[in-house]
């Protein structure tokens, strides 16, 4: 089931990315946010989307790289979003240390990982396909697994449908790729058809028999 028959909110993905655009990075605020939960706990609702993330050690990381390029701002004053947020374990120091040094390219990344539209597990059960974000690409989900596994892209959804006050965390296991998935299923190929089982080969038939030459009385 294509994806985008779900959707009727995408088409205004591209907002999110002129108005993250438009901004310039202001210098950092004192820190508001609450204490940290510890590093392995899972991620509880609280509040908005920014302060949901804030509150758990597990993505400092992901916040680190969000607050640098002013999406943090993003997160807290838009409805609707979905976002999916990698670990520490997916997203390490030395992973963001890499992607850090162009903003602008930075800014691209982390738009990808989110979605103008409110996308829970139900959407994605049974379905395959592409979802505009912020970035101006596409992000795959895939629920088509027979395990029931929920991925985005080459990573896997660990923790569906966090709910925060104004739009849904997805955390995921894994740096997302672009374009590491195909949008489309391959098609199934059709399974051969037996072949038919040769006719029998008919017996000859016997020959008639010659009628004996009668002898002269």
């Amino acid at each position: 089931m294509p994806i985008h028959r779900l959707l009727t909110a995408a088409a205004a993905v591209s907002l999110i990315s002129s108005a993250a655009l438009a901004q310039t990075p202001a210098a950092p605020a004192a820190p508001t946010a609450p204490a940290a939960a510890a590093p392995g706990a899972k991620l509880v609702p609280n509040g908005g989307l920014d302060i949901t993330l804030q509150s758990n050690a597990d993505f400092s990381n992901f916040v680190k790289a969000l607050t640098s390029v002013n999406l943090m701002a993003l997160l807290k004053s838009s409805p609707g979003l979905t976002v999916f947020a990698p670990t520490n374990e997916a997203l390490t120091a030395d992973k963001l240390a890499a992607i850090s040094g162009d903003k602008n390219a930075l800014q691209k990344t982390l738009l990808h990982y989110i979605i103008n539209a409110k996308i829970d597990s139900s959407k994605i059960k049974g379905a395959h396909g592409g979802i505009p974000t912020g970035a101006g690409d596409k992000i795959v989900v895939d629920g088509t697994a027979p395990d029931g596994t929920l991925k985005a892209d080459n990573a896997t959804i660990i923790q569906p449908d966090v709910m925060v006050s104004n739009g849904i965390i997805q955390v995921i296991n894994a740096v997302l790729i672009p374009g590491s998935v195909p949008e489309t299923l391959p098609q199934e190929q059709p399974q051969p058809e037996a072949a038919p089982a040769p006719a029998p080969t008919p017996e000859p038939e016997p020959a008639p028999a010659k009628a004996s030459p009668k002898k002269k009385k």
